[in-house]
This record gives structure tokens, sequence and C-alpha cells, in this order.
């Protein structure tokens, strides 16, 4: 048996801290397991120059159906920045049948015990019109990862980046569908409206450079990785460049967990970001503290690009002839906001529409109304708290300055309180 570190280069941007052991998942392992399937997924109609792949935006990840063994479909987050895929439920192996084979034991989960994971060969993976005959998948133990409680749906596991390796991948985040090409076949659009960014791979993973400009005026180059699977927009290693700084005006976060514990950081705002023709202003963006960015990464990268500035773009994902396709969508002139409530809330139960109160932002509109860790969420204005989904709860909690909310609670011993809420902008 192996020791590894599972090790992602950086991490979603997200309001629920404990779920994020998965932010630190990567391809990279620290000793060969494997690495990018080229030409693994394929059209199952070798006539075909296109199948439509439909996928549910949940908390700006992806997430499609996979049929494993012939048997499900499961959900599986739809991630390029994983390079081996993953299964997060250990309560599939025997269903699936899985051979176990090279055997690893995860360190870096604080004073847990260690994890163990396997790898598993020669499993076959079916999409809508997609097939891989024969893919590795690593198997892990116990569902660290908690997945399903953050996005509010099963989550059974991560499809990395090998069926980008293999395929080229139209996303279409306002239609919820995907859209993958042989690359033999694939006819790239000319309309004018279209920008290309070449895409620089390394290893599983690909990087963008682009320019930003920070609020001093100070405009740099940065080398990206293109990160489907993280819920942010961008994050900034500042520790990547001397000339790059934290902004002045900034908030403290808890910014994710990991394997190791809790990521910490500033949230704030850059001025400019350019995407060939398209230039977006006053973006939220992650500033995670140096050491926790150093002790997990091993790359030289400036930091990366994530789904919540991907879904404002019709994207081709184009690793066949190293480049990145862009096309603006409706939600391209979206702001781009910060949760103004304070509340973590972690989704539970059968159908994960049960909302507990994981954590209260200290100083924040709900710490004011005296909500509290555990309490249980019954209703939000008048209706039911179980009618919205969990990424539908996120959306009101950050959608408008001064937004008022009604919730009542239930707390721990049984009693309810009813707290009103006026949403703030902190950042």
């Amino acid at each position: 048996m192996f020791t590894c570190w599972l090790l992602r280069p950086l991490f979603w941007q997200v309001w629920l801290s404990r779920l994020l052991a998965c932010v630190l998942l990567s391809g990279v392992l620290t000793v060969p397991v494997v690495g990018q399937q080229a030409n693994l997924f394929k059209l199952v109609n070798p006539r075909a120059r296109h199948v439509i792949v439909p996928f549910e935006m949940q908390r700006n990840l992806m997430i499609v159906k996979v049929r494993l063994n012939g048997k499900g479909p499961f959900n599986f987050m739809l991630d390029t920045g994983v390079g081996v895929s993953l299964l997060t439920d250990p309560g599939l192996q025997a269903e699936l049948g899985l051979k176990v084979g090279q055997r690893f034991r995860v360190v870096g989960v604080g004073e847990e015990a260690a994890l163990e994971a396997y790898i598993s060969n020669d499993v076959r993976a079916e999409l809508d019109g997609i097939v891989a005959p024969s893919m590795s998948l690593m198997v892990l133990s116990d569902d660290v990862l908690d997945l399903s409680s953050y996005v509010g749906m099963p989550i059974h596991g991560i499809l990395g980046s090998d069926i980008f390796h293999s395929l080229i991948v139209e996303v279409r985040p306002t239609e919820s569908r995907l859209i993958a090409y042989e690359p033999t076949r694939y006819r790239a659009p000319r309309s004018r409206r279209w920008a290309m960014l070449p895409l620089s791979m390394e290893g599983s993973k690909s990087y963008v450079t682009t320019a930003v400009t920070f609020a001093d005026s100070l405009q740099l180059p940065l080398k990206l990785v293109l990160d489907t699977g993280a819920g942010h927009a961008l994050s900034v290693e500042t520790g990547s460049d001397a000339r790059l700084q934290l902004p002045a005006q900034r908030l403290r976060s808890q910014l994710g967990r990991g394997l190791s514990g809790f990521i910490n950081g500033y949230l704030g705002r850059v001025q400019t970001l350019e995407l060939g023709r398209y230039r977006i202003a006053n973006m939220l963006t992650s500033f995670p503290d140096n050491a926790e960015v150093h002790q997990r990464t091993n790359s030289e990268r400036n930091g990366n690009l994530g789904f919540e500035l991907l879904k404002r773009f019709t994207v081709v994902i184009d690793y066949p002839h190293n480049r990145l396709l862009l096309k603006p969508n409706e939600l391209f002139k979206d702001p781009f906001e910060h949760d103004m409530c304070g509340l973590e809330l972690l989704a539970t139960g059968e159908d994960y529409r049960n909302y507990i109160v994981l954590k209260v932002q200290p100083n924040s509109p709900a710490a004011q109304a005296k909500l509290v860790p555990g309490d249980q969420l019954v209703s939000i204005n008048l209706l039911p708290a179980s009618v919205f989904s969990l990424t539908q709860i996120s959306r009101m909690l950050h959608s408008s300055d001064g937004r008022q909310l009604l919730l009542v609670v239930r707390r721990p011993d049984g009693e309810l309180y009813t707290a009103t809420i006026r949403l703030k902008r902190q950042i």
C-alpha cells in the first residue's frame, strides 16, 4: 500500500466551507497511478459529428448523469481541474463489481484516521451518446468530500479531465447542455463574437494566460488554471509573484476546507480581467493565504478561473487544438456578488431539502439577527424552506443589497425563532 497526498491546485470559493475536502483533489499524485487517458471517451455512433449531453447546474457546478458498468445513472460533477476521476460514494463499490487495484493511504486529514483509496481499472463509463469502454477510477473508502450536502442533491463522484482530452466539449450554461464533438469533425465558429484564447497543457491540466488589472491599476499577465469544478470566478495566489498584493478593500473569510483543515484568505475585487476581446469589470476574487496555497500546489501558476466566470459564456473547451473559445451569453452582464447574509447551510435528509445552519459569519446580518449554528431553516418569506433547492436559497442570499428576508428557524431544543434579515453587500 502506497501513501499519497491528494492535492488540488486550488479550491472552490464556496459558502459551505466544511464540504471542501474536495477542493484539494487533483490528478497530480505523489505516486504514478493513472494519468490522463487520451482518446478514452468516444462517441457511441462512429458516424456522428456530435452528441448532446444535458447537465444540471447546481451551486455553480455542472452535474452530469453517468452509467458505470451498466448500472445507474449516477450523478458526477464535471471537472477540468481533476486528472483522476473519483468515485466518492463507497456504497456503490459492490453494486458496480469494481476490481480492487493499487491501494493508497491518503494522509493530510488532520486528526482523523488516514483515508484509504484504491484504483479500479477497466470500468465502463457511459454518458448520453458517449462511452469510455475501459477507464480508471479512484475509489475512496469514505465519502469525506460530502459533495451531496453542498450541492443539495446526491453526488456519487467526479468526472475528471479525461473526457476533455478525448473530445471537444462545448458548454452552454444557459441551456444546461453540453455538445461533445469528435475532434476530427469539429468546425470552429467564425463569428466575430467569439474570442479565442490559447490553452497551454501541462499534464492533465490546462492553463490560460490573461491580463488582470488590480485596484491600484497594476496590470499583469496571469497564468490561470481552467477549472470548471471551481465555483468561484477568479482566485489569485499573491505568493506567486512579488507584484501581486492584497486589495485595500477586502473581507477576511474562510474560503473552504481541505483534507488538512480550513483554507483561509480574503475576498476582494479586481478592476478588470481580459478574455480576448472581452473585458470583465469589478470581479469578485479569492485571495488565499500564501502558506495555504504553497502547501498544496507544485506548479508555477498565479491562480485559476472558475465556473462563476465561465458560466457567463458559451464555452468551447478544445484540448485537441489547445484553445478556448468564448462567446458571451445572457448572464454576461450579471454582477459578481458574495453572500450578503452570512449563513452557511448544510443540506441533509433523503431529498437534501432539510437545511441546517453550519456557520454564521461574525458581524453579518445573520449574526445580528441572532441566528446560530444548529438552527434548522423552516421557512423563507412564509414559504416552506423545503420548496427551495439549495441553489435557489444560495441565489437569494446573493441577490441584492437591502433585500429583506423573513426566516423562521427551529432551534436545537425545538423552539421556533423568527428573524428578519436585511441583506448587506460586504465587499
